[in-house]
This record gives C-alpha cells, sequence and structure tokens, in this order.
C-alpha cells in the first residue's frame, strides 16, 4: 500500500565532421529532440504510487537535516495524552522477545529502548514548551520515511478506530451476521506468520478466501461464533479495524480484541467500487459505503468478498490491542509495516485531517508510538492512525485519507 525511476539519460547531441557542416533545420531538430524527450519525462507530474514497494536496497528511514526538522514545542502541553502509549511501548520493548525484532531500518534495540526511556524522562522533567523543544532536538536524530517513492516523497495516512456496532449473543431474524473466533485449523509460524490450514493429513493448504469461507459457510457449526451483527457492512467494518465493541440487547458491552487472520492480502473496498464508478474518489468514506451498500446489499456483498482477508477476534477485558500485544490509545498509536518499520518506536505524523461533513482541513502534527499494522499497511508510502473508541473516532476516521510526512525519532548515538 511503486518508486520513481530516474529519467533515462538524454542523448548527446552528436558533433559532426567538420568537413560538413550541420545544416540549419537539421541542427534545430537535433537541439529540439533532446529538450522534447527531456519534457516528455519531466512535463507531466507522477501520480504517487503509495502501495509500491521500497526499492532494493533503500532502507526505509533516512536522516533529515536540521533544517527541514518539524516542530515539536506544542506536543508538551499534551504530555498527558502520550505519556500512556509510550509507557505501553516501553513495557513491550522490556518483553525478552522484542529484541528478536530488532535491528531495523538500521535501529538497534538498544537505541530503540533508550530512546523511550529519554522522551519519557523529558516529557517528565521539561518544565515548559520551549525547554521541552530544545531538549529533543539536541538529544534525538530525526528520521523521515523513505515515502512511496523510496527519497521520502510522501506517506498516505488513513486511519481506523474500534467502531460500537450492535449485536446479540445468538442468531435470530435481525442479527444474523457472525464475527468469529480463531479456528483450529489455522497454522501460526514464528511471529504469528499465518502459514494456512491444516489439513486432515496433517499437510498445510492456504486459507480460503473471504469469499469461500462465506459462500460455503465453512466455519458454521464449529461453535467458533462469538456474537451476531445486524448488517454484513457492521461485520466487514469489524473486519478492516481489527476490533469492534458489541452493544448487546441486555445493556452490556462485549469488547472483541484482534485474534487473527487467514493470511490472505487485503483489498480496500472503498478503491474497489471508485474503481467500478459505484463511487467518485472524492466521495469516499465510510458513511457514503454503508449508504451505498445498503441501496445495494447483492452487489455489496459481492464487492466485500473481493477482499480475500478474512479477520478473526477474541473477548478482551480491556481498550483492543495492537499487533504487539500492548493496548492501543486514541490518536498515540501508529500502524505501520512491521516488515520495514521498527517496532514500538516513536513518531511524529505531520499531515491533516478532514473535517467532517466539510471540504475543509485542520492539521494533525503530533507524537504517535508504531504500535499495530494492518492489512493494506505494507510499504513505506502507508501508515494508518488509530482514532480511538466510538461513532465520532467512526466518523473521522472513514473521513480520513490525506499525505503528509512520517519521522521516527531516536536518541543521539
Amino acid at each position: 500500500m511503486p518508486r520513481l525511476e530516474p529519467a533515462p539519460p538524454v542523448a548527446t547531441l552528436p558533433v559532426p565532421p567538420r568537413s560538413s557542416p550541420m545544416k540549419t533545420p537539421t541542427l534545430i531538430r537535433s537541439l529540439l529532440l533532446p529538450c522534447l524527450l527531456l519534457a516528455g519525462c519531466l512535463g507531466t507530474p507522477r501520480e504517487p504510487e503509495y502501495g509500491r514497494p521500497l526499492p532494493r536496497g533503500v532502507e526505509a528511514l533516512a536522516p533529515v537535516p536540521a533544517g527541514e526538522l518539524p516542530g515539536f514545542g506544542h506536543e508538551w502541553a499534551m504530555r498527558h495524552e502520550l505519556l500512556p502509549a509510550l509507557e505501553q511501548s516501553l513495557g513491550w520493548m522490556r518483553r525478552p522477545h522484542a529484541r528478536t525484532f530488532y535491528p531495523q531500518a538500521g535501529i538497534g534495540y538498544e537505541r530503540s529502548l533508550a530512546s523511550l526511556v529519554r522522551m519519557h524522562e523529558i516529557l517528565t522533567t521539561a518544565v515548559d514548551r520551549n525547554e521541552f523543544e530544545e531538549r529533543v532536538r539536541a538529544e534525538f536524530d530525526v528520521y523521515r520515511s523513505a515515502g512511496w517513492d523510496g527519497r521520502g516523497g510522501g506517506v498516505l495516512f488513513t486511519a481506523y478506530c474500534t467502531p460500537i456496532l450492535d449485536g446479540s449473543p445468538e442468531e435470530t431474524d435481525v442479527y444474523r451476521y457472525p464475527l468469529y473466533a480463531l479456528p483450529e485449523d489455522l497454522v501460526k509460524g514464528q511471529r504469528g506468520r499465518i502459514l494456512g490450514q491444516r489439513t486432515i493429513d496433517g499437510t498445510t493448504k492456504p486459507y480460503p478466501t473471504r469469499r469461500a469461507i462465506e459462500a460455503g459457510s465453512l466455519l458454521a457449526n464449529q461453535g467458533l461464533e462469538l456474537v451476531w451483527l445486524r448488517d454484513a457492512v457492521s461485520a466487514y467494518i469489524a473486519h478492516v479495524n481489527g476490533s469492534a465493541f458489541v452493544a448487546m440487547p441486555d445493556g452490556s458491552m462485549l469488547r472483541l480484541g484482534y485474534a487473527g487472520k487467514n493470511g490472505r492480502d487485503y483489498t480496500s473496498l472503498g478503491s474497489e467500487l471508485v474503481a467500478d464508478g459505484m463511487l467518485q474518489e472524492d466521495q469516499v468514506s465510510l458513511a457514503a459505503i454503508r449508504s451505498w451498500a445498503t441501496d445495494n446489499p447483492v452487489r455489496a456483498r459481492d464487492y466485500m468478498q473481493r477482499n480475500e482477508s478474512f479477520v478473526f477476534f477474541t473477548p478482551i477485558d480491556e481498550n483492543p490491542h495492537g499487533s504487539l500485544d500492548v493496548p492501543v490509545t486514541g490518536g498515540r498509536s501508529l500502524a505501520t509495516d512491521k516488515s520495514i518499520f521498527p517496532r514500538a518506536a516513536l513518531t511524529f505524523v505531520d499531515t491533516v485531517f478532514s473535517v467532517p461533513g466539510t471540504r475543509a482541513t485542520r492539521p494533525f502534527q503530533q507524537f504517535l508510538l508504531d504500535q499495530d499494522t494492518g492489512g493494506a499497511i505494507r510499504t513505506a508510502g502507508r501508515a494508518d492512525i488509530y482514532l480511538g473508541i466510538g461513532p465520532r473516532a467512526e466518523q473521522l476516521a472513514g473521513a480520513t485519507k490525506a499525505p503528509g510526512q512520517l519521522y521516527y525519532l531516536f536518541v543521539k548515538e
């Protein structure tokens, strides 16, 4: 969720022999040809391809010159929001297995841990925003994501949340769409990587797709249903977000967190609807998708099943956990590609948020902790901001899609 190739070199203008001077029209054509070729290469700006993998040999992070650093001082006033998320990352970094995920992007385990410890110290001892800004700039090196083009060209930021959905512990005429627990035949390897489905003879094959699971009722009658939801779109939203709170008929709240997935690739429902002309790109939001699906239930099921990824859930007692198995914090947790970015690290996001219901935007510039990942977040050009729980977070997450810059901070060596 491809990089700019360097423009081909312009051919060197041939030098004619002295004995046969070049005629003026020929000379003009020879001069114009390279210019036209160059214009053809550079005249039309290339659309960012945020899903493009990093070029071979390119690191995900590059140092930022001092003159290009964003401002950090305003975040001192919001330290009470940042500290709980920072402490979750510190807790994960102190687990025995955390060291096995380093080095990553040229950053070692000790430096990453020391960076979190130092930021915690600065947040709790700085006396004002000026001291906070000065100490961060003096004590940390700042790195920028290689972005979609491998050269810092930018990151596409989207957002996710924990929706509150209506549900029932039993299937009824109203509640007919289940969320499932992790099946026993799903095989995981080291670091939770999905290996596939265990067969009767003990071998492993790719786990069925969303379409196959739903069309064939492959998970039915196994006691895996955790809850039943009101509509297919609600179930799909829970899958995309990887967690859900479900309001039950007796007034209780069932909290569900991410347990695993079938290992299949994620396909964006919104992108598919835009590609087929069902929605305009500037109209895509969660509300618009819900409305379209309500009006087109049969077609909506087909479009949702184009996303082969299928998510499984588990009951939880606290806020949802990210891929690091620590609770995520609204506005302070970030999902990135964990195959290229350092886990639990301190980041700074510089982008804009849409103001729901308007065409206006507002700046979003704040520290987040890299604590999660997602099916669509698979390159240096994508990142997903966790926005919290409930309708307001759901509305804002559904409207968030904007370019920006992603920075990582590590203590100076």
